[in-house]
């Protein structure tokens, strides 16, 4: 933000916002001349917040005396007033713990969403890693009964997909172990939206000319890979009822758009997938998410990784009077605990 203000105009809207979100109550020109710590008089203080009003950094809710931030006055407040807290070491070791080495990858992530809900008792986020990142290390095929065959895709970030796919013929054992060899032999490495891509194209130019034991592996990979699409792009949420805690969003038509807005998923896919694209920590404060059922809230991102590469989003939904610092610090820390415990899963 380029707007520019004097020290003492500073001084008092960072203590305005700190105390705002500390008591949760519209802060007037006397309580804000106590907590100063300025020698300013009342009547000085009440021009000052008149400036900073009609900058549109503060406004008056109701008929209030008092003043509470704006959006544009929290956005001024985190990108040039905040302090960010570091995390103490007793919750430290809690979230190393949870998200320990030793833990398959889907634990992990879920473990991390509440996680994130636990530490700041708002809403913890989790976006999956999707075809576009997710690396494929394996695949497996079964022979079951009934001409139906157990297909086993592995990702290189540990994660297990089971589908039984049905066949037109029945398969021996042999078969099926071949068929996955040269599939994995091929395409092992390349992201799950490659290999869609690629089977889509052989399926297309091979067609009946196609070798048996390649047409098995295109065909069941098609198949599976299919199905794995239509699970992408999924979000794990945790404490989404702590939000009803907060007086700010407990009127009944915020509540319910803020709730909808949560269960539909795709408002917070879309936010967690441009915060993949930044580096470190991403903040979106009240309508600088785009969406109006986000409005009243703040949602705090950071991305995540396997071996230095990105693969998904992690974050926090609470509403715009959070303590940042501490709710920053969370998200941070757990991104890089995440990211070291799933780099241990890879190949």
């Amino acid at each position: 933000m380029s707007l520019e203000l004097d020290s003492r105009n500073t001084h008092l809207l960072n203590s305005l916002i700190r105390m705002y979100i500390e008591q949760g109550e519209p802060v007037g020109s006397r309580t804000l001349a106590r907590h100063s710590k300025l020698e300013l008089s009342p009547a000085t203080i009440r021009n000052v917040m008149s400036d900073l009003e009609e900058l549109g950094l503060i406004s008056a809710p109701h008929t209030s005396a008092g003043r509470i931030p704006t959006a544009m006055g929290y956005r001024l407040f985190v990108d040039s007033l905040l302090k960010v807290d570091t995390l103490e070491k007793s919750p430290l070791k809690v979230v190393e713990s949870s998200l320990s080495e030793d833990t398959d990858p889907s634990t992990l992530l879920a473990r991390a969403s509440t996680m994130l809900s636990q530490m700041t008792q708002f809403a913890g986020v989790v976006m999956l890693p999707g075809q576009t990142v997710s690396r494929l290390k394996q695949v497996e095929f079964v022979s079951l009964s009934d001409k139906r065959v157990l297909a086993i895709l592995v990702t290189a970030d540990g994660r297990v997909q089971n589908r039984v796919l049905l066949t037109e013929r029945e398969y021996m054992p042999s078969e099926l172990v071949e068929a996955a060899n040269y599939f994995n032999d091929l395409h092992g490495g390349s992201t799950l939206a490659e290999v869609r891509k690629k089977l889509v194209l052989e399926m297309r130019s091979a067609g009946e000319k196609m070798h048996s034991m390649v047409q098995t592996s295109t065909t069941m990979a098609s198949q599976l890979l299919a199905e794995e699409e239509n699970d992408g792009g999924e979000v794990v949420l945790s404490g989404e009822e702590n939000l009803l805690n907060v007086p700010e969003l407990c009127q009944i038509d915020k509540l319910q758009k803020l709730f909808n807005t949560l269960r539909a998923k795709q408002d917070l896919l879309d936010l967690l997938d441009r915060s993949m694209k930044v580096s470190g920590v991403s903040i979106f404060i009240g309508e600088e998410s785009g969406y109006e059922s986000l409005g009243d809230c703040s949602v705090i991102t950071a991305p995540y990784e396997s071996d230095g590469e990105v693969i998904g989003t992690l974050g926090v939904v609470g509403p715009t009077r959070m303590s940042y610092g501490q709710v920053i610090s969370v998200v941070n820390v757990t991104s890089k605990l995440l990211s070291n415990a799933l780099s241990t899963k890879s190949v």
